[in-house]
């Protein structure tokens, strides 16, 4: 199961000690671990990015549900208890990206305090109790929350609504006057050009998730050429795991 994982700690050598359970578990096979990073909340409220040794093969953030989530955890306004909808509203796009819900988020953003670190991981998890034990044992409180298919769904709908006004233009312009039909062609060039806009930002996207795969993908085949017997089959069968739910994803 797909997943947002937080886990919070006091100082920098336990986030790092986190980092390497993290490791380890993806090692084992209990966990996938497809992205991850450590951010530190700074005395203004803000984050940074740490730096990671190059364990993990997925660090571009832009455009990801982990990136968005450490861009709210980090943004000016911040999520915490008691912001209403109205302080909300300029955090949309991140919070439809991010594919987690505002209770998570509330939660991490309360527990990450200023002097505090987090380790941020987009995981595949089946069971909690591997990553909770280790977890605990360095100090760590974790938070997990199963992403959501919010963004693609919103993706979807905007385009639907997109297509129904550009429809509906069309049709007005073909019964307007003469002297209504260049505004009207106005409007429904400048929805094209939107609309080819939206276009290219979703396939730029949908190269992002292959090339992430691609990148996890390659990364686990070199460990599984190391391996044999048992251990090399769990990670292969890891990889065709791996390429289902990428299939999947595409056709949903």
């Amino acid at each position: 199961m797909n997943k947002m994982l937080a886990v919070v700690f006091g100082d920098e050598k336990s986030a790092y000690e986190g980092v390497r359970a993290l490791s380890a578990l993806d090692q084992e096979g209990s966990i996938d671990v497809n992205q991850l990073a450590v951010i530190k909340k700074n005395a203004d409220g803000t984050v940074s990015r740490e730096r990671v040794d190059d364990e993990f093969p997925v660090w571009t953030l832009g455009g990801t549900a982990l990136g968005s989530v450490i861009g709210i955890l980090g943004g000016p306004v911040g999520v915490a208890i008691g912001i209403g909808a109205g302080a909300l509203a300029g955090l949309v796009g991140d919070l439809y990206n991010s594919e987690v819900d505002t209770d998570f988020l509330t939660n991490v953003s309360t527990a990450l305090t200023p002097g505090k670190y987090a380790v941020i991981a987009d995981v595949d998890e089946d069971w909690v109790t591997p990553v909770d034990t280790r977890m605990e044992a360095v100090g760590g409180v974790v938070f997990r929350v199963v992403k959501s298919a919010a963004e693609k769904e919103r993706r979807a709908r905007e385009a639907a609504a997109r297509r129904a006004e550009l429809d509906q233009l069309k049709a007005e312009h073909a019964k307007a006057r003469t002297d209504r039909k260049a505004k009207l062609q106005a409007q429904i060039d400048h929805l094209r050009a939107r609309m080819e806009k939206k276009l290219e930002q979703d396939q730029a996207q949908s190269k992002q998730s292959e090339a992430a795969l691609q990148a996890r993908v390659q990364a686990l085949q070199k460990k599984a050429d190391q391996e044999q017997g048992d251990a090399k089959a769990a990670i292969e069968a890891r990889i065709t795991r791996l390429r289902d739910e990428y299939q999947r994803q595409q056709h949903a």
